[in-house]
């Protein structure tokens, strides 16, 4: 049980294109199952308290309820229509938010972030105001500009994941804010308030399922953790 509520924005936008799938990533299977059922789970796993908001496409909310009964899928979330963009989404997820303690906005085809990482997010958010996954960089890097290009510190960047949590009422003032092609996730759009961005260790394997090699090894991940826990 966690001293202060908590809250979590699953965005679950995706289309399939990359996928090369006429099935949204999201409702893809992974062992007999949805992704976006094994993701929630996670967060549920987690905290059996936390508020979940899941954010999908108008078009998409009748497929996925139909798929929730077809898997007797029982965690309790609300889910809400998602807009035109994810800085879209993640407004109208915030704004059907009831708790006011710290929120927590996750991709939806991340299902393999571990309990560990979601509570130290949430603990270091709840004492600094907000806390983003991340993971060091394990491949040189080039910088390319133009026609040139030159090698860089690879130790002087990290590569983003989520969640990334906020205090609620930061979270809220910054998607206020006006859009701007800039914002590629929360962390860009809180930082134009000026706030400083608390980064937390992620994981290799909090993978973002987005082509059909991550589905080969979300396959291989789902079978090593269940082998982990047969060994327990």
């Amino acid at each position: 049980m966690t001293a202060n509520p908590e809250s979590a924005i699953i965005v679950a936008g995706g289309s399939g294109s990359r996928m090369q799938s006429n099935l949204p990533k999201q409702f893809l299977t992974v062992t007999g199952q949805p992704i976006l059922m094994h993701t929630i789970r996670r967060f549920y796993n987690y905290n059996p308290e936390i508020e979940l908001v899941i954010v999908l496409p108008q078009n998409q909310i009748a497929l996925w309820e139909a798929l929730c009964a077809q898997h007797a899928f029982e965690i309790k979330h609300q889910v809400v229509a998602g807009g035109n963009t994810r800085f879209q989404s993640v407004k109208n997820g915030l704004a059907a938010v009831l708790q006011t303690g710290v929120v927590a906005v996750h991709d939806g085809v991340r299902p393999f972030v571990s309990e560990k990482i979601i509570a130290d997010a949430f603990q270091v958010a709840g004492e600094k105001g907000n806390a983003v996954v991340s993971v060091a960089l394990k491949d040189s890097i080039r910088e390319v500009q133009g026609e040139t290009n030159q090698a860089v510190d690879r130790s002087h960047f990290r590569l983003i994941q989520t969640p990334q949590c906020f205090e609620f009422a930061l979270l809220k003032k910054a998607y206020e804010l006006p859009e701007e092609n800039t914002f590629t996730d929360d962390a860009s759009v809180v930082e134009k308030l000026g706030i400083n961005i608390n980064l937390t260790e992620g994981s290799y394997e909090n993978i973002k399922i987005t082509t059909p090699e991550d589905l080969l090894w979300a396959e291989v991940l789902h079978q090593k953790r269940q082998g982990f826990k047969l060994q327990k």
